[in-house]
């Protein structure tokens, strides 16, 4: 294993040549002979030492003394790459400070200062001797130890021929797992036979045999998927966080109204409300713990689904298994012999097949052999071979003694170890690096790429930016399966398998880590996964054992308060410092950061400071600056042209970036990433025009050019050169919002011709442009995907656009001069049937004050995958679908002229609804859904203030409808069923004054879980048969159906678990005995003028489940009844409020397990006493431990409160059956 951590060493010895041939550090140096003769002898000390390493590869793990020549050796390599890198710093500063001397003063100052450069040089030549010293005790002390010279070699340069990997499981990845996948499908798909029963399946098997690539088999089968409804997955790995766990559930639950967020109480809203009646697969993979605590999650969790919920874990651990209670375990066995083989053939040759070298399959037969039939070791020995044609290089690794070295109190799979030993030389240290990465963290291509350049390790080349050679690196990773696609995130995030961060770790040895208390003084690179909450001086004194510490990288959102006040640290040898995760606390950044100037990487995103110091405009060498989300930031530091090596500078999400950039932006011609620029005016000595941007050559990506109005003419625009700029892929063009009414403007319309872009732009947003028409470049756009027209009101017709190819969302808003959309959009002059926006899925029109026709009849449109229309008030006739033939999402807002939705020709029997999922009608006062054919596709509808002809709502002829919510229908009375089961999951009928019947005989749903009923005035009986045909149903809902006297005498659903009662007055005034199942949550209240009611729960007979009560608005409420809540010994939160004339509490108290007591708005007098905590009624609430009166904590703690049940789940049922996640943002 020696040889891994030396191969390592060879690395850093081939970068500090390099560093030592720079132009920077010769050109600096040159003429200055003591310094020139430390340097070359520095040089050639450190050549003696690197031939001796493979030799001390042979002595390393027998002989501990070698071992430290070799972490004292790293050390110093570390040490004299600081110094180089403080000569290279100096000799641009010089550069710098002459460039900007303009005045005649300056210059003699300048010449000055020159005079002092025997300072710096007599600082720095002791460094150079210290290290040297160092380094000639090292090279005595290898001649002691009897190291050999041993000639060390290695590629330098990416192979371009070398295999990439896929973001999905390859088939070959899979050889010999047809009974293990089989196996594991079954029992997936025999989830519904359970009944209750907690179901959770594990995968058992040591590390690397394949169980996360089995459980990825099981997760993408085709049958899975249509089995849940809801599959999410999420790596557990050592620590089992549960709030990471339930953000991931909401992330991946895919709907807006289930954001994650750090609020205990309101996770938790969002979780249930994530998984509430959903048949959900949850696939932990990594699991450690065998907590009980983290059983009862995952018990809770199966319970919050629907029935056939399944957790799936993998684990390497068989007693996980039965601590988290699986009901099926299946161990997952080392592969067969010829499997073994068939996933190494694949692997190994180009291919797939061995059969042209018979002596090489031999000798590949016999490294299979020594994998010993783990999947991860055969694939990556594999990988290290693939088109390898020399037989001699197949020998060495067969007979490499790697195989047989043991290390103690780890493991690191030999196979690893020589896929690490035969990386070429310039991967070495971009792998090591990744030490610092805590077990399966998600990183991203991009973002470590720029870690591994702040740090040195990429060297631009004639033909390649430093970013291109590292996305090389980064690539030849991923295809030696040293990174994988995260099944997490499938877009860009990686991670590491444990055994190869194991791996990583080991080579980095001490100079690299993920923990703060492993710091040590040699440690170079640190990652802080933090607690949640600490100061600065909880981690100072770890931080300050390294002494040239080179990375602090923040990974994790925690609370790091005073860093402002403390970041005057020795660690100014910093090359990486991110505190992106801790950013939103610093509400400062010091002047003493000018001081690291040899930071090349700085993210302080989501920072809360104002302003940056003008200081870091001295960080010459500053390669990365992210300000993303600094919501308070306001203007950048005047100075930012002498950031010279700037690439990056991302300031995206800064609202309060109004003003304009600083002056000689221009001069940034590094500068490859630039979110935001803003436009100066044209006689601003302080900011920069838009020219600027045209002397910016190698902007890529994402650019946002603001304050167009500040633009004098059109020629001024041709000079941003935006036509020049061939790799920016985003532009967003932007005038500000009108303070007053102009009227259409010709030389916008100039300036926006000569703006035209790159035909490789793929988005577009064009925004508060005056102009009269659009330019004819946006129709040449032949590689945009999405484009975004904005409040451009002038245009009277909108830009042909029909014939781009890849063209996939478009955007319209506010175009208020756009009358008709006719033929001219789709880039075709006459109306004949044509086939249009071949690639469009997302199409929106919105705002569109004065649009009247949507020509579309006869236009086909053969991708258009959702259709939103909204707020066109004087948009008129019908709108058919007839053009649409996939389409599955269709909303239309706020037409108030549109008297119709024609979903298929009245002849179709199939339709063209066979897509169509979603469809959402809203504040459409003329609009009418035909109800004379058969809605077969569509899972979710939502009609509000629309189909004032429909009288009953024949729900027969939706079939497959899952979600249903009817909203202010004036004229519904009932709702009808003929034919067999339903499966809606959700219904909702609020606002209909006419509402009075279910289906004759009951509504047979045995999937509805939940039911709410609002403000349905002449509704008077509920389902018929409730308790039998609702046997899924666990929340209802009545809110002001005054008519409603009763429950079904039959009963309750039994597994109805919470209710809703608000302003029912005949309900509550009837008691309900023996009809309430095993109820947990309880919510009942009247109208604050009810006077039959004086005391609570009186004649209702309350179950023994119910944990939570809340009570509101009973007017005459005066008294809790003794009987009533004494045998309620699961109750754990009483919420009483708006109850004004309530004066006793319960004589015998309340049960003791409740544990929080709320009371707003009671009588005076209880109100006085509890708070005084004096008197009768105070003795009877004394032993609760949480009691806030009137909103003050008079007993407990209010961090229980975060946990409040009661408040959770009120969120969560008033959220339950809104639908705003399916509008756009401004209704709500």
């Amino acid at each position: 294993m020696a040889e891994v951590g030396l191969a390592f060493l060879s690395a850093s010895l081939s970068v500090l040549f390099d560093r030592m041939a720079s132009p920077e550090v010769v050109g600096f140096m040159q003429g200055r002979k003591p310094t020139e003769v430390l340097l070359r002898n520095l040089k050639n000390a450190m050549r003696s030492v690197k031939f001796v390493l493979e030799d001390a590869e042979e002595k390393q793990h027998t002989d501990s003394f070698v071992k430290g020549w070799v972490d004292d050796l790293k050390d110093v390599i570390y040490d004299a790459e600081d110094i180089l890198d403080e000569i290279a710093t100096e000799a641009l500063q010089r550069k710098l400070d002459a460039e900007s001397s303009t005045t005649a003063l300056e210059k003699v100052l300048d010449c000055i200062s020159n005079t002092f450069l025997d300072t710096f040089v007599n600082e720095v030549e002791p460094k150079i001797e210290e290290v040297l010293d160092r380094l000639d005790s090292l090279v005595k002390e290898k001649d002691f130890m009897g190291l050999q010279a041993v000639g060390v070699g290695g590629k330098q340069y990416p192979d371009q021929n070398q295999r990439l990997s896929t973001s999905y499981v390859s088939e070959f990845d899979t050889f010999g797992r047809d009974e293990d996948k089989k196996k594991v499908i079954d029992l997936l798909l025999s989830s519904d036979a359970r009944g209750n029963e907690m179901f959770v399946i594990a995968i058992v098997g040591m590390g690397g045999i394949g169980k996360t690539t089995l459980a990825q088999m099981a997760y993408n089968d085709s049958r899975v998927q249509q089995h849940f409804n809801l599959k999410i997955w999420f790596c557990v790995s050592e620590e089992f966080d549960v709030p990471k766990v339930e953000k991931s559930i909401i992330d991946q639950a895919e709907t807006s109204s289930a954001r994650s967020t750090e609020d205990p109480e309101q996770l938790q809203v969002t979780l249930k409300k994530s998984l509430m009646g959903k048949k959900f697969l949850l696939v932990l993979d990594d699991v450690w713990s065998e907590k009980p605590i983290h059983r009862e999650f995952l018990g809770q969790l199966l319970q919050y689904g629907a029935r056939g919920s399944t957790i799936l874990v993998t684990t390497r651990n068989g007693s996980v298994a039965l601590a988290m209670h699986a009901i099926e375990t299946h161990h997952l066995k080392l592969l067969l012999k010829n499997d073994c083989w068939s996933l190494f053939e694949k692997h190994a040759f180009r291919n797939g097949s061995s059969d042209a070298d018979p002596k090489i399959k031999e000798i590949g037969t016999q490294i299979v052999k020594k994998c010993k039939g783990l999947p991860l070791a055969i694939k990556a020995i594999g990988n290290l071979l693939w088109s390898e044609s020399n037989v001699k290089r197949w020998t060495n690794i067969l007979k490499s003694n790697l195989w047989d070295l043991t290390m103690e109190g780890t493991y690191i799979l030999p196979a690893l170890r020589l896929s690490y030993k035969y990386l070429p030389s310039y991967l070495k240290r971009c792998f090591a690096y990744c030490s610092i990465f805590p077990k399966d963290h998600i990183f991203k291509k991009d973002e470590l790429v720029l870690l591994w350049m702040a740090e040195g390790f990429l060297q631009q080349s004639e033909i390649e930016t430093m970013e291109e050679v590292g996305n090389h690196c980064f690539d030849a990773l991923v295809s030696r399966s040293l990174f994988q696609q995260s099944s997490r995130e499938t877009n860009s995030g990686f991670v590491m398998h444990d055994l190869i961060n194991d791996l990583a770790k080991f080579v980095a040895g001490q100079f690299g880590t993920d923990s703060l208390k492993k710091i040590v003084k040699m440690t170079r690179y640190v990652s802080y996964f933090g607690n949640s909450w600490c100061t600065f001086q909880d981690i100072e004194a770890d931080l300050l054992k390294a002494k040239q510490l080179r990375t602090f990288l923040a990974l994790r959102f925690s609370t790091v308060r005073h860093w402002e006040n403390k970041m005057q640290w020795t660690i100014l040898c910093l090359r990486v410092l991110s505190l992106r995760y801790i950013g939103f606390e610093i509400t400062k950044l010091p002047d003493s950061i000018g001081e690291m100037k040899y930071l090349r990487y700085l993210d302080v995103s989501s920072g809360s400071f104002n302003r940056l110091p003008d200081s870091i405009c001295n960080l010459c060498n500053l390669q990365t600056l992210k300000l993303s989300w600094c919501s308070d930031l306001d203007r950048l530091p005047r100075d930012m042209w002498k950031l010279i090596n700037l690439r990056h500078l991302e300031i995206d999400s800064t609202l309060k970036l109004k003003e304009e950039m600083p002056i000689k932006m221009g001069r940034l011609n590094c500068l490859q990433t630039l979110s935001k620029f803003i436009v100066s005016k044209h006689d601003s000595a302080s900011g920069s025009s838009i020219g600027e941007l045209g002397k910016l050559k190698n902007l890529r990506g994402e650019l946002s050019i603001e304050k167009l109005q500040n633009v004098r003419s059109a020629d001024d625009a041709l000079d941003a050169s935006l036509k020049d700029k061939v790799y920016l892929e985003q532009l967003a063009l932007l005038w500000d919002i009108p303070q007053e009414e102009l009227g259409i403007s010709e030389s916008q319309r100039g300036v926006l011709e000569n703006l035209q872009p790159h035909k490789n732009l793929k988005s577009l947003k064009i925004s508060y442009y005056s102009g009269k028409s659009f330019p004819d470049w946006i129709g040449g756009l032949t590689s945009l995907s999405e484009l975004e027209l904005i409040n451009c009101k002038y245009c009277s017709a909108l830009p042909p656009l029909g014939h781009l190819p890849f063209l996939e969302k478009l955007y319209i808003n506010g175009l208020d001069g756009v009358v008709t959309v006719g033929p001219e959009f789709y880039g075709n002059s006459s109306n004949s049937k044509m086939k249009s926006f071949g690639s469009l899925k997302f199409l929106r029109l919105r705002n569109m004050s004065n649009l009247k026709n949507w020509l579309h009849s006869g236009v086909h449109l053969p991708s258009l995958d959702q259709l939103e229309i909204s707020n066109c008030q004087h948009f008129e006739g019908s709108l058919s679908i007839d053009s649409f033939p996939v389409l599955t999402s269709m909303k239309i807002i706020r037409c108030d002229n549109l008297e119709s939705v024609a979903l298929a020709k009245q002849d179709e029997h199939d339709g063209l609804l066979s897509k169509l999922k979603i469809l959402l009608i809203y504040g459409c006062k003329k609009c009418e859904l035909p109800m004379h054919r058969q809605y077969s596709s569509l899972e979710e509808l939502y009609l509000t203030d629309c189909c004032d002809s429909l009288t009953s709502f024949p729900l027969d002829l939706f079939p497959n409808l899952k979600s249903f919510r009817i909203e202010g229908c004036r004229n519904l009375q009932s709702l009808e069923q003929h034919g067999g089961d339903l499966v809606i999951s959700k219904i909702g009928i609020w606002r209909c004054p006419k509402f009075v019947s279910f289906p004759k005989g009951g509504l047979r749903a045995p999937n509805l879980a939940m039911s709410s009923l609002k403000d349905c005035e002449s509704l008077r009986l509920m389902p018929d048969k409730m308790h039998i045909l609702l046997p899924s149903l666990y929340y209802l809902e009545l809110v002001n159906c005054p008519e409603v006297e009763s429950f079904p005498e039959e009963g309750l659903p039994s597994n109805l678990k919470n209710i809703k009662i608000l302003t029912c007055k005949k309900l509550i005034a009837n008691p309900w005995k023996e009809t309430l199942p095993r109820i947990e949550w309880l919510e009942i209240g009247g109208d604050k003028s009810e006077d039959h009611v004086e005391s609570f729960p009186g004649e209702l007979l309350l179950p023994t489940t119910l944990t939570y009560l809340y009570i509101e608005s009973i007017g005459n409420l005066k008294s809790l009844d003794k009987e009533g809540f004494q045998h309620l010994t699961s109750l754990v939160e009483l919420w009483i409020i708006d109850c004004r004339k309530l004066r006793y509490m319960p004589e015998e108290g309340f049960p003791a397990s409740l544990r929080f007591l709320l009371i707003e708005k009671c009588d005076r007098v209880l109100k006085e006493e509890l708070e005084s905590k004096k008197g009768k009624e105070w003795l009877k609430v004394a032993r609760v431990p949480n009691i806030m009166i009137y909103g003050i904590l008079i007993q407990g703690d209010y961090r229980e409160w975060l946990w409040s049940g009661i408040c959770a789940r009120r969120y969560e049922y008033e959220d339950a059956f809104e639908f705003e996640q399916l509008l756009p943002y401004e209704y709500y």
